[in-house]
């Protein structure tokens, strides 16, 4: 047995014994004197350490050796707040002065901590650990909920979002006054795109997730929530997504589900909306940085009034989607090749293509091929901002002459996401490419203004 694992053993059988979620006070001994330490233990991982999360909220290992350890409090009982268990909620009464947010749990790093078997984070978190670590959204509706899927927003695929289309709908019919859905963001995107085209609604539909995990001082979660909350009690009838929209702690934008789009791996203000402004903004927390959920610091700003009002339609559900639709992006040196793979398989395609729309012209004759063959083919370009013009240069012409739809200034993503739910709608080509060019969801605008940023 190595010297600091005896050490560490040695520590515990003369202190007292703590545990994950305890409150203690670690006393150091070192060359210089004592140092004290005070916080939550954390689990260690792989680490035969002490972690625990200082009240600043970033989390210190200590070394075993020559320590003294007092549990000041344990588990469940850190400053008096007392769990927010399923069956103690159950027994409190609904304040029939608030609204109702259903808040329906798909996984993602918002709901997810860190799994100390593989040091990994995973998707694990219930609706009801959601309202323990983030209480304050409790102060701003009655909270229901209820986990439809636990898996990180990779593993999503077309069948998830018809289920959750449905799960939706049927909340709504319900009679809540607002839904969230907790989602990864690696995917959001298309999950909210999918949803826009899927449902109209007769209130608030919010995307919401976080880019750090909650058990990290830097996490964006309890803010993300708490703004998308607000959403949810609004007037703003739509799908959107709700994220921060700085680095700090002082705002989220609140994005149209047919337009937004993560522009950054790990950012907390990674998310914008492209080719349109953002809906609104939630200006969020006092100058301090404590979070507030009434008066004037936690309230809508309005960027954009082009957005469908609580109760303005009937709730409609149409749930369908064709999965045998595919993106591909055009390259300097791509083979049309590639597109004999979905000649055989697929019923329609999406191409990045460069610039205002265009791919090799050799890649021309293929495409004209496909459309021959009943395979629908939407050009969108790999530029994101801006829109597609094939009648400018003789590439785009031809392309045109192939049989090509144009994309207008819709995200590739979102073309995807309309093309899989026009096929799964009709398998009439000329029908599909009425509905592509049709704005349904706020994804195509007419004219497609000069916006970088979401600021």
């Amino acid at each position: 047995m190595s010297g600091v694992i005896r050490q560490a053993e040695e520590n515990r059988s003369r202190s007292p014994q703590f545990g994950e979620g305890d409150r203690i006070r670690v006393k150091k001994r070192t060359r210089k004197g004592v140092v004290v330490y005070e916080g939550i233990v954390m689990p260690a991982a792989f680490s035969k350490n002490i972690v625990i999360k200082l009240d600043s909220g970033y989390n210190i290992g200590i070394r075993p050796e020559n320590v003294e350890i007092e549990v000041i409090s344990k588990a469940g009982g850190e400053k008096g707040r007392t769990p927010l268990h399923a069956e103690t909620r159950k027994e409190k009464a609904m304040e029939r002065e608030k609204p109702t947010i259903s808040i329906l749990s798909t996984g993602g790093t918002i709901a997810s901590k860190v799994d100390y078997r593989t040091g990994a984070v995973t998707a694990q978190f219930t609706t009801e650990d959601i309202l323990e670590a983030i209480p304050e959204l409790e102060e701003l509706a009655n909270i229901e909920g209820r986990v439809i899927y636990s898996i990180l927003s990779e593993n999503m695929r077309p069948e998830h979002w018809v289920r959750l289309a449905k799960e939706v709908y049927d909340e709504i019919k319900r009679g809540v006054d607002g839904v969230m859905i907790t989602h990864g963001t690696d995917t959001m995107g298309y999950t909210a795109a999918a949803l826009s085209f899927m449902l109209r609604s007769s209130v608030p539909v919010v995307l919401v997730g976080s880019q750090r995990s909650a058990d990290r001082p830097s996490s964006d979660s309890a803010m993300n929530a708490i703004c998308a909350a607000k959403v949810a009690t609004s007037d703003i009838a739509e799908v959107t997504v709700v994220m921060h929209g700085s680095t700090s702690d002082d705002f989220c934008y609140v994005h149209r589900g047919t337009r937004v789009r993560k522009m950054h791996t790990s950012a907390r203000d990674a998310f914008r909306s492209i080719n349109a402004s953002p809906l609104a903004k939630v200006h969020y927390g006092s100058k301090s940085g404590a979070p507030r959920v009434s008066g004037e610091d936690l309230r809508i700003e309005i960027l954009d009034a082009n957005y469908r009002r609580r109760g303005e339609v009937e709730p409609e559900l149409r749930a369908h989607m064709e999965k045998r639709c595919a993106l591909v992006k055009f390259y300097p040196g791509a083979e049309p090749e590639v597109l004999e793979f979905f000649l055989e398989r697929y019923k329609g395609v999406v191409i990045e293509g460069t610039g205002l729309g265009h791919v090799s012209s050799e890649w021309i004759p293929k495409i004209k091929e496909a459309v021959e063959r009943g395979v629908v083919v939407v050009m969108t370009s790999q530029c994101l901002y801006g829109r597609v013009c094939d009648r400018v240069y003789d590439t785009g012409r031809d392309l045109l002459r192939a049989g090509v739809i144009e994309g207008g200034d819709m995200l590739p993503e979102t073309a995807l996401v309309k093309l899989m739910w026009a096929l799964g709608a009709t398998n009439d080509v000329e029908e599909v490419k009425k509905i592509i060019q049709t704005n349904i969801a706020g994804e195509l605008s007419e004219r497609t203004c000069i916006i970088l940023t979401g600021d």
